[in-house]
């Protein structure tokens, strides 16, 4: 008896591991660049994971909307340079940072605020040896898994970056919601990002909000054709003219849930951009769709490894960079000696 009992109750926990959105990821076998490591801060960090996640499901709690927010930090920081933390740079006597370039307008001053203070608690406790990109990095995988997501292991050992890219880059390098796949693709590939890695990772509207100068051009002067007439009729009512300024979630079925409906949306025509709904009409990206949309777990763990991927686009390692002290500035430059030998004579000099 007690012997039948362990078989079930084993086979019980088995079930549970083959459904649960948590355990259906396959990061061990990523491969990651030349610096960074699975463990990185086993040693020197023991308690980060645990900092981070305790503090943001605080934050969370008293509002359900930042995962979205901080989850989108981490795309447009490895989207400009890679991953290097500049979008977190405050702009300088060189010129504006890349906070203030217009597709970065929209991102929320609260979430750099929760970046920096997860930064400052970190540090605390573990002294300056924890990056600001290693911590958007962990944040963002925390705002999936908070929202109901899959746990993906993070690759770590970023190192901060010293320079912020100009207004120019960050438009070059960040695709715009009228975007459609034909545009989005090049994007995606010369980040080493396959087509099958940009629908997955546009998965991440599965949570989020967008305002109406990003879809209004699908309702005025003519509805889009790829809209369905009920969901047009909704957003019409959300955004009366082609000036209006509200907003809505990306995700109409369930906007604070990290699942697939983001894929059903756009299977029934209900996407919210462009850059969405194409992903649908688009034959080279429709097949990817249909799966996501009847393959809800399948989804959580590709997104895991895709976010793996992208978290690892030009990143800075080893002797790269610093380990910012600020989120928002770069380390203050200090004096060292240096003895040099000059016309036969060693002489000190400060270097910088």
């Amino acid at each position: 008896m007690a012997m039948a009992f362990s078989l079930s109750m084993m086979m019980f926990l088995f079930s549970l591991m083959a459904v649960s959105p948590l355990l259906v990821h396959n990061s061990n076998a990523q491969s990651i660049v030349s610096g960074l490591s699975w463990n990185f801060y086993n040693y020197s960090c023991p308690q980060l994971v645990p900092i981070i996640r305790n503090q943001l499901r605080i934050v969370f709690r008293n509002d359900p909307t930042l995962p979205a927010a901080v989850l989108r930090l981490h795309f447009h920081d490895c989207f400009v340079q890679g991953c290097d933390g500049s979008v977190l740079l405050d702009g300088s006597a060189s010129g504006p940072g890349e906070k203030n370039a217009p597709p970065n307008l929209t991102l929320r001053p609260e979430a750099f605020a929760a970046i920096e203070d997860l930064r400052r608690r970190v540090h605390q406790v573990c002294g300056q040896v924890v990056s600001c990109t290693d911590i958007v990095a962990l944040a963002a995988r925390e705002s999936v898994f908070l929202s109901g997501g899959s746990i993906y292991r993070v690759p770590l050992g970023r190192r901060d970056g010293t320079n912020f890219a100009t207004i120019d880059q960050v438009l070059n390098d960040l695709p715009f919601p009228q975007a459609n796949v034909s545009s989005l693709i090049p994007f995606f590939l010369s980040r080493n990002l396959s087509i099958t890695d940009m629908v997955t990772l546009s998965g991440a509207h599965s949570i989020g909000v967008s305002n109406c100068s990003s879809f209004r051009e699908r309702l005025y002067p003519n509805q889009d054709f790829s809209m369905d007439q009920t969901f047009a009729t909704t957003l019409r009512g959300i955004c009366p003219t082609n000036t209006s300024t509200g907003g809505t979630n990306l995700d109409v079925l369930t906007p604070r849930q990290f699942d697939n409906r983001y894929f059903v949306n756009l299977v029934n025509r209900r996407g919210l951009l462009t850059s969405d709904q194409d992903l649908f009409t688009d034959a080279r990206t429709s097949p990817i769709v249909t799966t996501y949309a009847r393959r809800p777990l399948f989804f959580l763990e590709q997104f895991g490894l895709a976010m793996i991927k992208m978290g690892q686009i030009n990143v800075l390692t080893g002797t790269e960079g610093e380990i910012r002290a600020n989120c928002a500035a770069r380390n203050a430059r200090t004096a060292t000696s240096t003895m040099l030998e000059v016309d036969g004579d060693e002489q000190e000099i400060a270097t910088y």
